[in-house]
């Protein structure tokens, strides 16, 4: 890659239409780069196109469950990343297909080309985790890294920004509901980390800029427990309701019933990752796994967060003001 400039260099990304992805879109637009974004419907990708100039991003399809359509996009290019995964699983997005075998073909497509990878993961990834998300996960890393020794493996904690289903679900609960569902009392530890911050994390790894072969593990300022980010969502909408603790077995129970709704607000299989804390491990810092180690100094959610919550105080809308 150091070869060429970046204005030559085509960069794949695989899931480049969703959440993360246009951030990350973004953030190879302004490095310069050629981006070729490989979703399974590009006709829905004219969202991406503002974000560079005339003919720097192109959409191509692909499905991370078809190895051949994942070898014609990863085709002729210098950097693959791969930003797919799902939070539950209907018909045949399943965890093991998306996540583990999904991410496997990637690694070898991105192999043949002789292409750099940067694999998103999460953090939690762990083959023993009861988490069926959580250990697809985990074999994909494996898998990954097995096809490709030097892959970056990129591991976020909760991601929030204007589009996010995190604060922005609680949010929306608040309006309707009388009290707030504390999982196993909400002691629960995340480490929530700006959508913008993971974008340029990964862009760096497309520069050159990490370890190869390397799991950063990416988390923002401040740690929280789920019912001080529950305090805060509420708190921030100025709306005042009751904080319900429920014990795990019962929001299981719940969950088993509500993972049968088109969007299911949690799932059993959620309700087990619930149970473990989703913040940076004292290794990668030790190691200079993490954001501050690339450089990157981390946004907070208080000072962000309000900005994209402050019209649903009245309108129950998700805008960010300068949206």
């Amino acid at each position: 890659m150091s070869a060429k400039s970046r204005s030559d260099t085509l960069v794949t990304v695989f899931g480049g239409s969703g959440f993360l992805g246009r951030h990350v879109v973004r953030a190879l637009a302004n490095r310069n780069y050629l981006i070729r974004v490989a979703v399974r419907r590009p006709e829905l990708t004219g969202h991406l196109q503002p974000l560079g100039r005339v003919g720097q991003i192109h959409a191509v399809q692909a499905n991370v469950r078809h190895p051949q359509s994942v070898t014609a996009a990863t085709r002729d290019a210098d950097a693959v990343i791969n930003l797919v995964g799902i939070l539950f699983e209907r018909g045949r997005q399943r965890f093991d297909a998306v996540q583990a075998e999904g991410a496997q073909a990637v690694a070898l497509a991105a192999r043949a080309a002789n292409a750099r990878l940067v694999h998103v993961s999460a953090i939690g990834a762990d083959e023993n985790s009861p988490s069926r998300y959580a250990r697809s996960k985990a074999v994909g890393e494996r898998l990954v890294l097995a096809a490709q020794s030097e892959a970056i493996i990129m591991r976020p904690s909760i991601v929030f920004g204007p589009e996010d289903d995190f604060f922005n679900r609680f949010a929306a609960l608040a309006r309707i509901a009388p009290a707030l569902p504390l999982p196993g009392g909400g002691h629960t530890r995340f480490q929530p980390v700006f959508v913008g911050d993971v974008a340029q994390a990964i862009a760096k790894a497309v520069d050159g800029e990490t370890k190869r072969g390397t799991v950063y593990e990416i988390g923002g300022p401040d740690i929280c427990t789920f019912k001080e980010l529950m305090t805060f969502v509420l708190a921030t909408i100025e709306r005042n309701r009751l904080l319900l603790p429920v014990p795990f077995a019962l929001m299981k129970l719940q969950a088993a019933f509500l993972q049968f709704l088109p969007k299911p607000p949690v799932t059993p299989d959620q309700v087990d990752l619930l149970k473990r804390d989703n913040v940076v491990s004292a290794a990668a810092h030790h190691e200079g796994r993490t954001l501050e180690a690339l450089g990157i100094v981390p946004a907070s959610f208080a000072s962000v967060v309000p900005d994209y919550l402050w019209r649903f105080r009245k309108t129950g809308q998700f805008r960010s003001r300068t949206a």
